[in-house]
C-alpha cells in the first residue's frame, strides 16, 4: 500500500512529502567519532574498523579528514587509511576537507567524495576554523568549485544548528541562510548539526521548517549529538517533518573540542534499533553493527557508549 501524502504549509511555501520508509545512515565514526581522541589509533585498527564497518550493510562511511596533523593529530594518517581499505561497490567513503590543500591530497589518493563545513554561528566558526562565516564559505567555494572539476561529489556539514557553546541560541534563519548558499556552491547535501547536542523537539522543529522553506527536504541530513540524551527524539522529531537521511557514529564514539562538555554523536546501534522498531529499512545489520563497536570501543579502551550495543551483546555474551 502507497504511502499517505502529507502536505504541510511553511511559511508561504506548500511543502508536500511522503512518510519516510527508508533511511539513509551516514557512519562518522572513523573520521568525527576518531578525532577527538587522544591516544593516536593505529592506522591498522582504524583500517579494520572500517572494514567491518562496510560489512554492515552501512552505504555512506565517512572514513578520515584531509587536515594538518598540527591541528589533529588522529587524522594524520589520512593516506594511509583511505588507501588501505577495502572499497566495496555500491558503498560512498567520503572524507572531510577544509581547504584547497586538504582537497588535493583526497584527489591524489582517489577520493570521490568529500565533505566540507561551516557553522551558522561566527563565534564557533571562529572557534572552529579561525575565520568568520563569510571567511569560511569563501573558502568553501573554492573547495567546491575545484572538487566539480575532478568529479567529485560534494556533502555540506553546518553545525551549531539549534545551539552554540559561546553565542547561546542559533536563529532558525541564520542556518536556513546559510543552507540556501550551500546549496548553491554545488554541495548536493547538507547535514544539520546539532554539534552541543542541546536541540529539543521544538528548537528542531523550527530550524528545519526554516531550513525547509529554502532547500528540498530530500536535500537536508540530521546529525545530532547527545549531550542531554535528546538526539534520538530529536531525529524522530527529524523523520516526523521528513528527513530521511542521519549521521550517527557507532558505539556513540565523538565529541567537539570546541564545545566543553558535549558528548559523542548518537550511536548508530541505537539508531538502528529505533528505525527497526518504526518499521523503517536502513540495511544494516544490527548485530555485525554490534560487532564493530565492540571491536573498536576494546580498540580505544573505554566502554560503549550505545545502550544497544551494551545491552545486546551482554545478551550474547552473557
Amino acid at each position: 500500500m502507497p504511502l499517505p501524502l502529507l502536505t504541510k504549509i511553511v511559511g508561504n511555501r506548500q511543502w508536500p512529502r511522503q512518510s519516510t520508509s527508508t533511511v539513509r545512515i551516514v557512519e562518522v565514526g572513523p573520521r568525527d567519532g576518531l578525532q577527538n581522541e587522544k591516544s593516536i589509533v593505529p592506522a591498522a585498527v582504524k583500517v579494520d574498523f572500517i572494514n567491518r564497518l562496510s560489512r554492515t550493510g552501512l552505504k555512506s562511511i565517512e572514513v578520515t579528514s584531509f587536515v594538518s596533523p598540527k591541528w589533529v593529530p588522529q587524522m594524520g594518517d589520512n593516506t594511509e587509511v583511505f588507501k588501505a581499505i577495502d572499497k566495496m561497490t555500491g558503498i560512498s567513503y567520503p572524507v572531510l576537507v577544509p581547504n584547497i590543500k586538504g582537497l588535493e591530497s583526497a584527489v591524489k589518493v582517489g577520493v570521490k567524495e568529500i565533505a566540507v563545513f561551516s557553522s551558522a554561528s561566527e563565534g564557533f566558526s571562529q572557534k572552529n576554523t579561525n575565520g568568520s562565516i563569510q571567511e569560511v564559505l569563501n573558502r568553501t567555494k573554492e573547495v567546491i568549485q575545484v572538487a566539480k572539476k575532478n568529479d567529485i561529489k560534494v556533502r555540506g556539514y553546518v553545525s551549531c544548528v539549534v545551539g552554540c557553546p559561546y553565542d547561546g541560541f542559533v536563529k532558525p534563519s541564520a542556518v536556513a541562510k546559510l543552507c540556501e548558499t550551500l546549496l548553491s556552491l554545488g554541495c548536493y547535501e547538507i547535514s544539520l548539526g546539532d554539534t552541543i547536542g542541546v536541540g529539543t523537539i521544538r528548537t528542531v522543529k523550527d530550524m528545519l521548517k526554516a531550513v525547509s522553506v529554502v532547500a528540498p527536504i530530500d536535500q537536508l541530513a540530521i546529525h545530532c549529538h547527545d549531550t542531554y540524551g535528546q538526539a534520538l527524539v530529536n531525529i524522530t522529531t527529524a523523520l516526523d517533518l521528513g528527513i530521511s537521511v542521519v549521521d550517527s557514529s557507532v558505539s556513540g564514539l565523538g565529541g567537539c573540542p570546541y564545545a566543553k562538555g558535549a558528548s559523542g554523536n548518537v550511536a548508530t546501534e541505537d539508531l538502528v534499533y529505533l528505525l527497526q522498531g518504526l518499521g523503517i529499512n536502513t540495511g544494516v545489520d544490527l548485530n555485525l553493527l554490534i560487532d564493530a563497536g565492540q571491536f573498536i570501543s576494546k580498540a580505544i579502551n573505554k566502554p560503549t557508549n550505545s545502550k544497544v550495543n551494551a545491552a545486546l551483546y551482554k545478551n550474547l555474551n552473557p
